[in-house]
């Protein structure tokens, strides 16, 4: 057998100074390839079940209680101690967890900090109308989408309804075998000559995605609209609703099919809602890991689940609330000047997804600096929009440190960039955290086709980023 060539001195040399990554199913044995397998499976159960920040929040109650985490709130005159774990839940729709740490909070936590809203048609207050025997339901886009992506597809009804009473009524119609889907119509590209002309954004205006919800008129010839009136007796019937309680009613459309393996390799999920699950699933679990563990952790960790990300986190429910403060507050237990001093010891991942590129559309990518799927977790310094306006921007310092973390625990980890600089942008809740004075970078998994209907992400990515969170938790 013919000796192996010697390396030229400038291999030598680009082995030591470049940056290269690998695919990072070339690096898994049997084992990991199990390990993977079980956490996308758990991870496509959860998208199933929470298609709305409500059953995200729902089912990462139920998770943390399983564990062994109460909820803080029923702790109230209780002096925490190191190992103890608590939750509070934030108008059903965000949550905040942690483990106290043997170090008191004061001196800083890790944090990750992930969002569970994304975008979907919302009813308007005052939705349910009639038009040529076809009873329609208004709709108000809510954060980004390319309206053209949401017609024709089934569409599933979630939500709920609060009485006056204080009762909540939960709807959940278009998800289990046997129920009706709901569908936006598009027009047949035969009268569409017009249409097709239009740029993309205006194709379809937003007043046009009214959702198809009945055609059956009800059985009295004397009544006057009588598919409308046929529509709110069904509703009425099952679950006691008029047309006044869509005024004090959340009521989203999503996409009805579940989440599914993609490829013949199995190797990828499409679904709805990876921005930003495909981080929130691995964060809370990453927690529950650190909280199966014997000891308690050295800092205090927490996981913070936020609601609102996709219209700029505003409300009482969003990263701009003080919610976290507030939280964070009943950890630290001393004066606003300690608690202060704990943002400013704390680190956080802002756990939120980047754009994988995408060779179909090349151009808008900048290929050195984008992310890759199947590369590992993506690391981004900074999102914003041209002139990285609305962006925290990390420094340096705190970059080093994320990257130390990942490549002591052998955690592949990419750069990423949303794009060409003028091409776009976005945000996250990294400038929330920033602005408290917390050490925030932005980490997560590379997607494909991000906000439409049907996102893809990489299995192994997902992985690769669930244990790069639990290196930080320990490590930061």
């Amino acid at each position: 057998m013919a000796k192996e060539s010697k390396k030229s001195a400038g291999q030598k040399l680009a082995e030591k100074l470049f940056f290269s990554l690998k695919n990072c199913w070339d690096e898994i044995d049997a084992k990991t390839e199990k390990e993977v397998e079980e956490l996308a499976s758990s991870y496509k159960q959860f998208l199933d079940r929470g298609k709305t920040e409500r059953e995200c929040v729902i089912a990462a109650r139920e998770l943390l209680e399983k564990n062994g985490f109460a909820d803080i709130q029923t702790l109230e005159g209780k002096k925490l101690k190191a190992g103890m774990k608590v939750y509070q839940n934030i108008r059903g729709k965000s949550l905040i967890a942690a483990i106290v740490g043997k170090k008191p909070a004061v001196e800083g936590c890790n944090i990750l900090g992930a969002h569970v809203d994304s975008p979907r048609l919302d009813l308007k207050q005052n939705p349910l109308y009639e038009d040529c025997d076809f009873a329609l339901l208004d709709t108000h886009y809510y954060g980004g989408i390319k309206k053209y992506q949401w017609t024709v597809i089934p569409l599933a009804m979630h939500g709920v309804f609060a009485a006056e009473d204080g009762k909540i009524t939960t709807i959940n119609i278009g998800e289990e075998p046997g129920d009706p889907v709901f569908t936006i119509t598009d027009l047949l590209p035969h009268l569409a000559k017009e249409q097709m002309q239009k740029k993309a954004a205006e194709a379809v205006e937003g007043e046009d995605l009214d959702i198809l919800a009945g055609s059956r008129p009800f059985a009295d010839k004397e009544a006057k609209e009588k598919v409308k009136l046929n529509i709110l007796s069904l509703l009425h019937k099952k679950y006691g609703i008029t047309e006044k309680d869509f005024a004090c009613a959340e009521i989203e459309f999503v996409p009805a099919f579940k989440a599914s393996d993609v490829g013949l390799d199995r190797s990828m999920i499409g679904a709805y809602g990876h921005d930003d699950r495909c981080c929130a699933w691995p964060a809370l679990k990453a927690l529950v890991s650190l909280s199966r563990e014997k000891d308690a952790p050295e800092k205090t960790v927490i996981c913070y689940l936020s609601d609102k990300e996709e219209t700029g986190s505003a409300g009482n429910t969003g990263a701009r609330s003080s919610n976290f403060e507030n939280f964070t507050a009943m950890l630290v237990g001393a004066s606003e000047a300690e608690l202060r001093l704990c943002f400013s010891r704390s680190a956080m991942l802002s756990a939120d997804v980047n754009a994988a590129f995408d060779p179909t559309y090349a151009g808008v990518f900048d290929k050195k600096n984008s992310s890759f799927m199947g590369k590992g977790l993506v690391l981004t310094k900074y999102t914003g929009s041209g002139g990285k306006y609305g962006a925290s921007d990390a420094n340096a310092e705190f970059c080093a440190r994320v990257q130390g973390i990942m490549s002591r625990n052998k955690i592949q980890w990419q750069f990423g960039a949303l794009g060409k600089v003028d091409k776009g942008g976005g945000g996250t809740i990294a400038l929330y955290a920033a602005n408290l004075g917390i050490d925030v970078l932005d980490c997560g998994v590379p997607v494909l086709s991000m906000h439409s209907p049907f996102e893809v992400i990489s299995k192994i990515d997902l992985y690769t980023t669930y244990r790069g969170y639990i290196a930080f938790l320990k490590e930061a």
